[in-house]
């Protein structure tokens, strides 16, 4: 068994590209080698700025013998259909095929042996194929060479058990030697196998795995800011994109001005991350310190003090730039930005910013009546202010700070607190792990930005289509739910989504036919994701939406928790089995008499036996019960007034034959078990449940 090694060593790879690149040679070469017969074990992908490293173990010295068989014409074919069989096998003549037999009779079969060749000699074919199809996202030609790679490649290491595999890619001739760090490292050096590979990068300060690299990073600034009394502000994106720029990292400490303070914390981490990858760090009080953590490529002969003081200068003129920009946004209030909104088209069939702020406005003040604590006045300026801070020099240069910027200019406007808080929060939650808003008016914000944006784009018919959905309203709508139910908001999600196309009317937005009814189902399935994230049956919440009139989430989940809980009993459980069995045979029947042709009452003259009255009496209980719990959100006392009926249900189909003789009598029957469905039907769909 052989170790596999390849290095494809070139000009600096993108760090956004590199994990993805090591997954991609990792497939491609295994994939390959699976086809040849080959395949080995622990394969892995190291890269770093400028290389990209395969290790495979436990590969064969050689492929495996492959016998083939090739089904001929049948004995006695004429002869032309057998000089053409003995062609495409390569065959001299018909005595060298062997004779079969299956039911339809005699045929000849070629049977070829094809011996394994050496691993290294598919490698070869491999690995130059690869290098030539490799999926970059870009890539580019250099010199005069006809090969596209993300970087010039430069050198290609390749080798099995220890030996050089032998091949060529646009000049580029493989061997068994590679290079340390630019900078800090003497010239190519040779290597034997992997683990000799990674001690000498390491001599020669390259640290090869991008997992080690980061651990480097992050316990060398933490350690840094710790001898400050101070702490490390955590980025895994941001610690993995370092980790990409660098080969051998060195953490440095850098200081802020005192006088870039005073610009919001969020535009000056924002800076730093954005523009300079740096990290920030925080003091005791959890406020950004004057301080940033720099990561160096290289061991400085000064400690790193030169570069220490040329990154400061570089973050001294980007913080000047962010002031700037801080300085001239205040000049203007949020209110005095709102007409440019209209310069700014959301939708080409909603309109603009503007209109969407305008409806936004309107739709808070109707949803604050819902939101204890929340104000209709202070719901409607917060509304139409929300989007202001899009038309800031500092939101055009940092979009990610939208809302937040627009917090602290509210703020110097002099408005309240609380509605600085819900312009800041109604972006929330941008994800199923983010927050939902913590104040009640930016509940309120964010429910109208995110239903207006739902009802708008369904009125015109762009919705998410499998796995596209570019407007993010999968996302909008799991928001919706997750602030009304973990808010315990009860409200009409219908009549907002109404009120929403009556605001587009109103503002004479164009829009197209709009199904209230699919949009709805829309919020079921995004409330399905929710609970079953919760344990809860996809089911069951069909079950509950498929009642007419259901668009308070609350209420619905209130239903979905009890009807849960009620069928994982044996009353629940023996009575969906009665409940599906009477809708079996009424729906066979109603094929005959029509649909709905058993919806009315039976006639109590008509029943023969007990079991049939005793049945008759206990629905008309349950029933009348169920609908007074029902009516008081007593989904538990509704359940159990169903379970009353599991008795009763079984008995009737032990003792009553359905389809009696008698027509009167049979019908009369398909009323009682109609009457089952319709008593179930006062609490959920019991249709719609699995099982």
């Amino acid at each position: 068994m052989s170790e596999l090694l390849l290095e494809l060593f070139s000009e600096e790879i993108p760090a956004r590209m590199q994990k993805r690149a090591g997954e991609d040679l990792v497939r491609l070469v295994t994939d390959a080698l699976k086809a040849a017969g080959v395949e080995g074990k622990n394969a892995r992908a190291y890269t770093t700025p400028r290389r990209l490293t395969l290790v495979i173990d436990g590969l064969p010295d050689k492929t495996p013998d492959v016998k083939e068989e090739r089904k001929g014409p049948k004995v006695g074919a004429p002869q032309q259909a057998i000089d053409g069989f003995l062609r495409a096998a390569g065959l001299a003549s018909i005595d060298e095929a062997t004779v079969q037999e299956d039911k339809k009779g005699a045929f000849y079969v070629a049977v070829t042996e094809k011996k394994g060749r050496a691993t290294a000699d598919a490698v070869a074919e491999i690995v130059p194929a690869v290098i030539r199809a490799f999926p970059w996202p870009k890539s580019m030609r250099w010199g005069r060479g006809s090969l596209r790679w993300v970087r010039p490649l430069h050198s290609i290491l390749c080798l099995l058990g220890g030996k050089v595999v032998p091949f060529e890619v646009d000049g580029v001739r493989s061997g068994d030697t590679t290079r340390g760090h630019r900078f800090m490292s003497g010239g190519a050096f040779a290597v034997k196998d992997y683990t000799d590979y990674d001690m000498k990068l390491f001599d020669a300060r390259v640290v090869l795995d991008p997992a080690k690299r980061a651990h480097f990073i992050h316990e060398g600034a933490k350690a840094l800011a710790s001898a400050e009394g101070l702490t490390l502000v955590e980025d895994e994106a941001l610690l993995h994109e370092v980790a990409g720029l660098v080969e051998w990292p060195m953490p440095l400490i850098g200081r802020i001005d005192d006088e870039f303070m005073s610009v919001p914390q969020e535009v000056l981490t924002s800076t730093m991350r954005a523009n300079q990858k740096y990290f920030a760090l925080h003091d005791a009080h959890g406020k950004i310190a004057p301080r940033f953590i720099v990561v160096a490529n290289l061991e400085a002969e000064d400690g790193g003090k030169a570069i220490v003081n040329g990154n400061e200068r570089v973050l001294r003129a980007r913080f000047a730039d962010a002031r700037f920009l801080w300085d001239q946004d205040r000049k203007q209030t949020l209110t005095s930005r709102l007409p440019k909104l209209a310069e700014v088209v959301f939708h080409a069939k909603l309109g603009t910013v503007h209109d969407k702020a305008m409806r936004m406005g309107k739709l808070a003040r109707e949803l604050a009546a819902f939101v204890p604590g929340a104000e209709a006045d202070k719901a409607q300026v917060a509304g139409e202010l929300a989007k202001a801070d899009l038309t800031t020099g500092m939101v055009g240069e940092f979009p990610e700070l939208q809302g937040l910027m627009g917090a602290y200019y509210a703020r110097n406007d002099g408005l309240d607190d609380d509605i600085a808080d819900a312009i800041a929060e109604h972006y929330s939650p941008l994800g199923p792990s983010d927050d939902v808003p913590a104040s009640a008016l930016g509940k309120v914000v964010a429910l109208a930005d995110k239903i207006d944006t739902l009802a708008g784009f369904w009125s015109i018919d762009e919705k998410p289509t499998g796995s596209k959905d570019p407007y993010a309203l999968r996302r909008a709508a799991l928001g919706v739910t997750r602030i009304i139910l973990e808010a315990n908001l009860r409200l009409s999600l219908g009549k907002f989504v109404q009120f929403v196309i009556a605001l587009e009317n109103l503002l004479n937005v164009r829009r197209g036919a709009f199904d209230k009814g699919d949009l709805l189902s829309f919020f079921a399935d995004r409330l399905k994701v929710y609970l079953r994230d919760r344990g809860a049956r996809h089911d069951l919440v069909d079950a509950v939406f498929a009642l007419e009139g259901q668009d308070d989430l609350v209420l619905i989940v209130k239903r979905v928790e009890a009807l849960s809980e009620f069928l994982g009993s044996e009353d629940g459980a023996n009575l969906l089995a009665g409940y599906k069995r009477a809708t079996n045979i009424l729906r066979i029947e109603e094929k005959k008499d029509g649909e709905g042709a058993f919806n009315a009452a039976p006639d109590d003259k008509l029943f023969a036996q007990d079991e049939e009255k005793a049945l008759a009496a206990a629905i008309a209980t349950a029933s009348k019960a169920a609908k007074a719990a029902v009516a008081t959100e007593d989904f538990a006392a509704a359940m159990s007034a169903l379970a009353s009926l599991r008795a009763p249900v079984d008995a009737f189909f032990d003792k009553v034959t359905v389809n009696a003789d008698d027509a009167a009598t049979r019908a009369n029957r398909l009323k009682l078990l109609a009457q089952i469905r319709a008593a179930l039907h006062e609490v959920a769909d019991f249709s719609k449940v699995e099982g």
